[in-house]
């Protein structure tokens, strides 16, 4: 599932694109059908994204409001567009360029009310220019849920999904099964602050990239990343691999319904103690 940098990145390309024209929208596939009608025609004033959702603003006609999903896509191109295949739940057309979205989890037409009721059950979003941390902290420091299942908690923070929650817990040395409720308000603004510049470099390169300059693999002189995903990580997704750290190795496990990824070394559990 595309996280919440991805999803920035697809509003900035709707703006880029379509932001103040007058757009041709169907819906090949027929199940946007009714909503595309209503579109058809209009202006889309704006586009933005609140975590994994975006939303494509055509004033008082209403918003689409998209979730990609596990296998959703959204592709764009030049105008003139290509006959679309039957499998295009949206197109959106103007004179310079069309988008084409396939396979979301979500398509559909929203009000003022209802989008803003989306919002509301978010938590907030490291790219959303004023959202408050200390939302998701008030929520983090009375739960007794791991720190990993809390950042994969849309409610909580928005936009966090497996990569970044593996990568942020690593780079400050935080057990992925502490606790919330033992993570300090110090520790989680630091989090906070290093997702805020983690995920506006994944919107600025359409990739996540988490390791430090002295650890690409220039610097260290070792093979760069094979991997679907791309970019230079840590833990995600290198089980059984060496630690660039600590030379250890890399462990993984269930949680959340999701494959977690950390080091035992450099990530060790918070010592308790022990009383007499």
């Amino acid at each position: 599932m595309p996280e919440g940098h991805t999803i920035h990145r697809l509003a900035a390309d709707h703006r880029e694109r379509f932001e103040g024209t007058r757009l041709r929208v169907t819906s090949p596939q027929g199940k946007f059908s009714d909503g595309a009608a209503l579109l058809d025609g209009q202006v889309m004033e704006s586009a933005e994204a609140h975590g994994k959702h975006l939303f494509l603003s055509f004033g008082p006609v209403g918003h689409v409001h998209i979730h990609l999903g596990l296998f959703g896509k959204l592709g764009f191109g030049d105008a003139p567009a290509p006959p679309p295949t039957d499998t295009v739940r949206l197109r959106l057309l103007n004179d310079i360029a069309y988008a084409d979205l396939r396979g979301p989890t979500t398509c559909a037409l929203v009000t003022a009310e209802e989008k803003q009721a989306i919002h509301d059950r978010l938590g907030p979003d490291p790219l959303r220019d004023g959202d408050d941390p200390g939302k998701a902290y008030a929520r983090i420091a009375r739960s007794r849920t791991t720190i990993a299942a809390l950042l994969m908690d849309q409610k909580v923070i928005a936009g966090v999904g497996n990569v970044y929650r593996a990568e942020v817990l690593f780079r400050h040395r935080i057990d992925p099964y502490r606790l919330g409720k033992d993570v300090t308000r110090k520790q989680w603004d630091a989090m906070w602050t290093d997702l805020v510049e983690l995920m506006r470099e994944g919107v600025r390169n359409n990739r996540i990239d988490t390791v430090r300059p002295e650890h690409t693999p220039e610097a260290m002189g070792r093979p760069p990343r094979v991997d679907d995903h791309g970019g230079e990580v840590y833990v995600y997704r290198r089980a059984t691999q060496a630690c660039h750290i600590c030379g250890g190795e890399i462990r993984t496990a269930d949680l959340a319904a999701r494959n977690l990824f950390w080091c035992p070394k450099c990530q060790r559990p918070k010592r308790t103690r022990k009383t007499v």
